[in-house]
């Protein structure tokens, strides 16, 4: 008899993972192998629930005491969430290092000792691209040349996932996330969260300026289709991966006035009133400028983006709950 699942989720109690630790658990599977225990580790539980299979382990990563107890009696699957985002590693250096590097750094060799190796999901950005990008689309093949901190933190942890998978001390899978919507709006060290904070706003019937222009464009995908596309992730065959363990998602690229129009379509034609553009350049550079994507490793191994505009409104507006 096969024995069920020990999933490790770092960053549990963050944004992305406590819907991913809910969806593992009303799943109760991965593959065709059963989930017996998922692994929460944090340093805040957020509004994790109380569930017979769900261990709470709250610390640093960078804690070799709390990544040794998170990661006993041993893992077989990790999601490794954990990380300071964009705007937050750029304005500290020290901290986005020390998470984002040496920390992840840290997982992964201790990862090394577990008695099989264990798949890995980690969570990547379409920051290792920096800007400007290319007025073509981009693709798998487009270079890589990070102008942020955080890209090439993660650039980094690309390779060594890579590195570390061929040479078979674990069985990595780094995913780019694009724009995930819709964070609360809190503080929360993304400069792109005007992206998420515009469905709050309008939800709410508040006026809302975009600093961006109207004709700006982002890649963009619902949370719900973010953890959709992680479980898929973890259930692939190794056979089926590139030698290179890192691929774009395939996002939405949408307009910011056609983000709108599709807001205004579900919520009603009178938001459109409620919103303003006041274009930021230097953030419209960063995160407004987006060719096509092309995700054509994504595309053969069956990940999905969330289908069009309206229906990412509908499944942005439905993770946020009731008014």
């Amino acid at each position: 008899m096969t024995e069920p699942l020990h999933i490790l989720v770092t960053g549990a109690g963050g944004f992305v993972g406590q819907r991913l630790v809910r969806a593992l658990l009303a799943q109760g599977h991965l593959g065709e192998r059963a989930i017996g225990t998922i692994t929460a580790l944090d340093q805040v539980r957020g509004e994790l629930a109380d569930d017979p299979r769900l261990r709470f382990v709250e610390g640093s990563m960078g804690d070799a005491a709390v990544r040794d107890r998170a990661l006993q009696p041993g893992v077989d699957v990790v999601f490794h969430l954990a990380a300071v985002p964009g705007g937050a590693a750029e304005r500290d250096y020290a901290l986005g290092h020390a998470v984002n590097v040496q920390a992840t750094q840290a997982l992964f060799e201790a990862l090394r000792e577990q008695p099989r190796p264990p798949v890995v999901v980690y969570t990547s950005t379409i920051g290792v691209y920096g800007v400007p990008l290319p007025r073509s689309p981009v693709d798998d093949r487009t270079p890589t040349h990070p102008t942020m901190s955080y890209g090439t933190q993660k650039l980094m942890m690309e390779a060594t996932l890579s590195d570390f998978s061929r040479r078979g001390w674990l069985d990595g899978r780094a995913v780019r996330l694009p724009g995930v919507l819709a964070r609360p709006r809190q503080p929360n060290g993304l400069l792109s969260a005007y992206l998420s904070d515009v469905f709050s706003a309008l939800r709410a019937g508040e006026r809302f300026t975009l600093p961006v222009a109207a004709h700006s464009t982002s890649w963009v995908m619902s949370v719900s289709c973010v953890v959709r596309n992680l479980i898929h992730a973890a259930s692939l065959s190794p056979d089926t991966l590139p030698a290179w363990r890192a691929w774009n998602l395939p996002a939405l690229c949408l307009r910011a006035d056609a983000l709108v129009d599709a807001l205004a379509d579900v919520l009603g034609d009178h938001v459109r009133e409620l919103v303003s553009y006041a274009p930021n350049e230097a953030l419209e550079a960063q995160f407004g400028r987006y060719p096509p994507l092309l995700a054509e490793t994504a595309d053969r191994l069956g990940f999905q983006h969330d289908g069009d505009a309206v229906t990412l409104v509908r499944n942005v507006l439905a993770q946020l709950g009731p008014t």
